[in-house]
């Protein structure tokens, strides 16, 4: 049996990611391949329980370990329910957000430091890392405009935009350090013309479900 594929993305809030999370699933499922796809925190029951306590508006006096905790423990409970059993089944597994959001926000935006964050999360994971991770770039004053639109503001969203620039930063960051798993995709434009770059990646790893 073929391992699956694991596909993450990241970036800002209101940047774009669950609209390509969506035409990405569609599009593979379009081919006949199987796949999965959720989002981070949450996923399973668990998870979900835990998304909403580290969400929620009136936890504004969490401590930035307790963040970063309880979203190690979101993750641990859909890695181990979810996302491994898919991936050794051969299926392809889409997630919107994994370690990487952690590495930025708690690691590097809360100042706890991108190694601490992963001695953490490498437990968690079990030392899972994707197979690539798009990186949907889109400045923090529009991808916060257009997220505020939508709907009331959460816990982390309503940080001040110096907040949402050190996350920027920290995600540009990354991407440097990890170019061959990480892929930067402008998302100034449309949603389809986002997606096409995302499809200029996506094409040639899922030849292993059609060969």
């Amino acid at each position: 049996m073929k391992k699956g594929l694991f596909i993450t993305f990241e970036g800002g809030d209101g940047a774009g990611k669950t609209t390509q999370v969506n035409l990405l699933s569609d599009y593979i499922v379009n081919k006949g391949i199987d796949a999965v796809t959720v989002r981070e925190p949450g996923g399973v029951p668990v998870s979900e329980k835990i998304r909403e306590i580290i969400l929620d508006n009136v936890n504004t006096d969490m401590h930035n370990i307790t963040e970063m905790l309880l979203y190690a423990a979101s993750r641990a409970q859909l890695v181990s329910q979810i996302i491994i059993p898919a991936l050794n089944e051969g299926k392809c597994v889409i997630c919107d957000r994994f370690v990487d959001s952690s590495y930025v926000y708690q690691g590097l935006a809360r100042g706890l430091g991108i190694d601490v964050v992963k001695t953490v999360n490498d437990i968690a994971t079990q030392r899972l890392i994707p197979d690539i991770t798009f990186f949907i770039d889109l400045d923090p004053e529009t991808a916060l405009k257009r997220r505020l639109a939508l709907t009331k503001p959460d816990r982390l969203e309503m940080e001040d935009i110096s907040f949402h620039r050190m996350v920027y930063q920290g995600f540009a960051t990354i991407a440097n350090m990890y170019p061959d798993r990480i892929k930067r995709i402008n998302a100034s434009g449309k949603a389809e013309e986002t997606f096409s770059q995302v499809k200029e990646y996506i094409d040639p790893l899922i030849c292993r479900y059609t060969d």
